[in-house]
């Protein structure tokens, strides 16, 4: 059985959050009802998956998903919040989340969620087609992706999730185009123009990791997407 961590101070949402989760999804659901007792929560007890919520006293869930990244970068981590600007999305990917789902929301498009990151990870787990490759050589610059981090010149640059999958995505792309309806749908599963947003800034951002070697640029291609280009 999957074990949940679920942080959400409302307590009426939290509780029926989790006993449908428990019901339909068979999983065991550890409720906190603020940012402090689920870091405590996470610390003693090893999870699968955390939910957690951004508005919360004590402890937002922005701040707490960074401590719990600290401790663990591999757990799955979905933000579920009633912020929805596009600010507010980047900073839960950029600090290393997997997935952000806007309330108010319907349970069961939460458990899809859920249910679709775990395939994902039982996927890489099972060596899959997505971990087939994790080792890339991007001009002078070495990207481990098992590690998310970007070696160059013996300076390391750590990157989030959401940068790491982009990244992998254009290196096993390289010098051909990756379209942005591929990217948006294999990292964000929804090619809205919220996500699409989002992934320019992660697009900013790689850049500016790999501005070190004028060899390596990514470029947009005008109504098709990207490529990462490497002479």
């Amino acid at each position: 059985m999957k074990k949940l961590l679920l942080v959400e101070d409302d307590p009426n949402l939290g509780l029926l959050l989790q006993d449908y989760l428990q019901l339909k999804g068979k999983f065991d659901v550890v409720l906190c009802t603020d940012g402090e007792e689920g870091l405590r929560a996470f610390n003693k007890q090893n999870f699968d998956l955390c939910i957690l919520d951004v508005m919360m006293p004590k402890k937002d869930g922005f701040t707490l998903g960074k401590d719990i990244r600290k401790v663990n970068a591999q757990v799955p981590i979905i933000f579920a919040t009633a912020k929805t600007m596009l600010e507010d999305k980047s900073a839960a990917y950029d600090l290393g989340g997997d997935d952000y789902i806007t309330k108010p929301f319907r349970i069961e498009e939460l458990l899809l969620r859920i249910n679709a990151m775990f395939k994902r990870v039982s996927n890489k787990a099972d060596g899959g087609e997505e971990a087939t490759e994790t080792q890339f050589s991007i001009g002078k610059y070495n990207f481990d992706y098992t590690t998310q981090i970007i070696t160059f010149n013996g300076q390391q640059q750590k990157l989030s999730t959401k940068e790491a999958e982009l990244l992998r995505l254009l290196c096993l792309k390289k010098n051909t185009v990756l379209t942005r309806e591929e990217a948006l749908l294999s990292i964000w599963h929804d090619d809205n123009y919220f996500n699409g947003r989002s992934m320019d800034v992660f697009l900013s951002k790689l850049r500016k990791y790999l501005r070190e070697d004028p060899s390596v640029e990514i470029i947009n291609v005008h109504g098709k997407g990207y490529k990462l280009l490497v002479s």
